[in-house]
């Protein structure tokens, strides 16, 4: 059973730090691109950050560029986002998934992604 299992969320004020986790089994993702989406309520899940699997090339929403990093291990199946410097506007749960390395050009749709974690939740206070 394919699972990715998110960490690392919390309530924190405006100019914090947070690091998320992303904890990958059932399979192997070395293959995969591995993102990071987020969806805040009342609004549609948005594209935060990626990072492909041939060369840890990464890719950010304008938003969070300069401030986020997207980071993997293959070896411990893991993906992590740092956040710094973050803001109210930040504030979503924060969803890990998991698409097929061929579909890279696709990265900023839900669609392309075939696994999703459960989510964490990232609150910012100003």
């Amino acid at each position: 059973q394919v699972q990715l299992v998110e960490s690392g969320g919390g309530l924190v004020q405006a100019g914090a730090s947070l690091r998320l986790s992303c904890a990958a089994s059932g399979r192997t993702f070395s293959t995969y691109a591995m993102s990071w989406f987020r969806q805040a309520p009342g609004k549609e899940r948005e594209f935060v950050a990626a990072i492909s699997w041939v060369d840890d090339s990464t890719y950010y929403a304008d938003s969070v560029k300069g401030r986020f990093t997207i980071s993997r291990d293959n070896a411990m199946n893991t993906v992590y986002l740092q956040m710094n410097s973050l803001k109210p506007e930040d504030t979503a749960v924060y969803y890990c998934a998991a698409a097929p390395g061929s579909r890279w050009s696709r990265i900023l749709r839900v669609m392309a992604y075939d696994y999703w974690g459960q989510g964490t939740q990232v609150t910012v206070s100003s």
